[in-house]
């Protein structure tokens, strides 16, 4: 088995397409097919299955494709590690966030970021905090910033960064917002929820604190971005839990503290592999990240001042 057969075998995989991945690995669709057969014939079963409009991967296809990637990355990095020896840090950094993460500036750890290392692409991904963590652990991401989440040590670390309380935002007229008082999950039983699908983390964090207060509560309008859940409450459609800095988002709506609960808190932390599996990219940006807590903003400025 060579690599350049699991190069070939994980590029149909993601296209779904043998013309588009030979356009992609910019080798013909003949060599391509070849590629794949011998690789077929050595494990003796098909990876694919193939229709006129696209392909589809087997069982077998799918058991080998989380393989393929985990070692296509393991030889990514020993190219890596070689380059840093020698003083250069070269290779992708595939990095991932949640939309508006709480307490950590994306956009200045990465520019801190490439003005030390010039060399390393970055890529930048957005999900929900469950399907980062899939995605870090499956060496898909080297780093992610997301919700606290647990996970199994052994394949993936979580750092914690900042904890941010959460905030109830309604409509100015608003039954809640004319009251103007702190509200707990009691208060809200009866309320309309706007709010993200269940990966997000601040749909995880408003979760656990009303399974904590024994409250049940229904999610009537549930939305995949930040600006979809200002617009619904601005229109006074329902109300939201979301993280306190929501609040600066849009001046116009009334934002209230949720109390007496110790779930009320979106924990931001910094989802990372094992080491083992950490690139060197990986490994030059994890200071940064830590950087980005409150508890290490020393640490932020010097790295500022070295970047600049």
């Amino acid at each position: 088995m060579e690599l350049r057969h699991l190069q070939h075998f994980v590029a149909v995989a993601e296209d779904q397409h043998f013309t588009r991945a030979a356009e992609r690995l910019m080798v013909s669709q003949s060599g391509l097919s070849a590629s794949i057969r011998a690789l077929e014939r050595e494990l003796q079963t098909p990876l694919f299955v193939r229709t006129t409009r696209r392909v589809t991967l087997t069982e077998a296809g799918r058991a080998l494709l989380a393989e393929a990637e985990r070692v296509l990355a393991q030889v990514r990095a020993a190219y890596e590690a070689v380059a840093a020896v020698q003083g250069v840090l070269r290779g992708t950094l595939a990095l991932g966030s949640e939309q508006c993460i709480a307490g950590v500036n994306v956009a200045q750890l990465l520019a801190t970021f490439r003005r030390r290392h010039p060399d390393v692409e970055i890529r930048l991904r957005q999900w929900g905090s469950a399907a980062l963590a899939e995605e870090v652990a499956a060496g898909r991401l080297d780093l992610a910033f997301a919700y606290r989440t647990e996970a199994d040590p052994e394949q993936l670390r979580s750092v914690a960064l900042t904890s941010e309380p959460m905030t109830v935002l309604c409509h100015p007229d608003h039954r809640l917002a004319r009251a103007g008082v702190p509200l707990t999950p009691h208060d809200l039983a009866d309320e309309v929820f706007v709010d993200f699908h269940p990966d997000w983390g601040p749909r995880r964090a408003t979760d656990a604190a009303f399974t904590a207060a024994g409250v049940r509560r229904t999610v009537a309008l549930e939305v995949n971005d930040v600006h979809s859940l200002l617009d619904l409450v601005d229109e006074d459609l329902g109300i939201a839990v979301v993280p306190r800095h929501f609040r600066h988002k849009r001046e116009a709506l009334t934002a209230l503290p949720l109390k007496d609960t110790d779930e009320a808190a979106y924990e931001t932390v910094a989802l990372v592999p094992s080491p083992r599996a950490a690139s060197p990219a990986a490994r030059a940006a994890s200071p940064a990240a830590r950087a980005a807590s409150p508890a290490a903003r020393a640490l932020m400025a010097l790295l500022d001042d070295g970047g600049a």
